[in-house]
């Protein structure tokens, strides 16, 4: 029954290369599940980095599956007599195997360190070397993606920005910074074409920029458990040129205008 169980453990690596392959492959049915197609030119660092962690952490763990086999299959007690036997321990075995994953992590995180520094801290700038402001702020709150953008003249935190709701309109082939915040608890602003994912922590003000080369309509996920409405919590990205982006936002913005409403002061009765 033990070499049973050592097969059933075998089984665990072999299933689980299976599928990735199968994912990979992009035959049915794993169609369209492996990565989807990547539309900002800064992309391709973060498959790089992602499938080098892949690979790494995936050969770690055939590796392991197949000495748990090993073991399992050897020692299998009904048809090993030799009583069990125990011994202190091996400290250069100890010592190698310590110092071998924590030189793996250190070179991960030197490894990632431009995709870091690219994503997270070298944020555009304009002509005057300023760093450019954020084209719209995105708010995430249960249960949903609340979008400002600016009015007419064109200034963010304004009395006449406009707002949306799960729809986040951008120009395409331009570098472009959102504002992102959180109203209620922790949330992960996720574009998965544009990979692009960052935290939204409550109590703070990040930004985030990329670019899309593509124009069309895309994802937006929240990849962080924020509720029970959290499975709804998804919006939409759409990439324009910038003449019909424009357009989109005066509509918009007339729109907004239009439902106003000011009570008369008691001067103008």
């Amino acid at each position: 029954m033990g070499r049973f169980w050592a097969l059933m453990f075998l089984m665990v690596p072999v299933l689980g290369v299976g599928v990735f392959a199968w994912a990979i492959a992009d035959l049915y049915p794993m169609r369209n599940h492996w990565l989807p197609d990547n539309i900002n030119p800064d992309g391709g660092m973060i498959d790089e980095l992602f499938m080098f962690i892949f690979y790494l952490t995936g050969t770690i763990f055939i590796g392991t599956g197949i000495v748990l086999f090993f073991f399992i299959w050897k020692y299998d007690a009904a048809r090993n007599a030799q009583p069990v036997a125990y011994s202190h321990g091996n400290h250069t075995l100890e010592i190698v195997w310590s110092i071998l994953p924590a030189a793996t992590l250190l070179f991960i995180a030197i490894y990632q360190m431009s995709a870091w520094a690219n994503a997270k801290m070298e944020r555009p700038r304009i002509d005057d070397n300023q760093v450019m402001p954020p084209i719209a702020e995105v708010t995430g709150r249960q249960f949903e993606w609340r979008i400002r953008y600016p009015g007419p003249n064109g200034k963010l935190y304004d009395e006449d920005d406009f707002f949306t709701v799960n729809e986040l309109h951008l120009p395409v082939q331009e570098e472009v910074v959102l504002a992102i915040k959180s109203q209620d608890v922790l949330h992960s602003f996720f574009l998965p074409q544009l990979r692009v994912k960052q935290d939204v922590v409550p109590g703070m003000q990040q930004y985030i920029w990329f670019k899309s080369t593509r124009t069309g309509t895309y994802d937006i996920v929240c990849a962080e458990l924020c509720g029970w409405g959290h499975y709804k919590m998804r919006g939409r990205v759409i990439f324009e040129p910038r003449d019909k982006f424009e357009q989109w936002l005066a509509d918009e913005s007339a729109k907004q205008r239009a439902t106003e409403y000011t009570p008369a002061s008691e001067d103008d009765e």
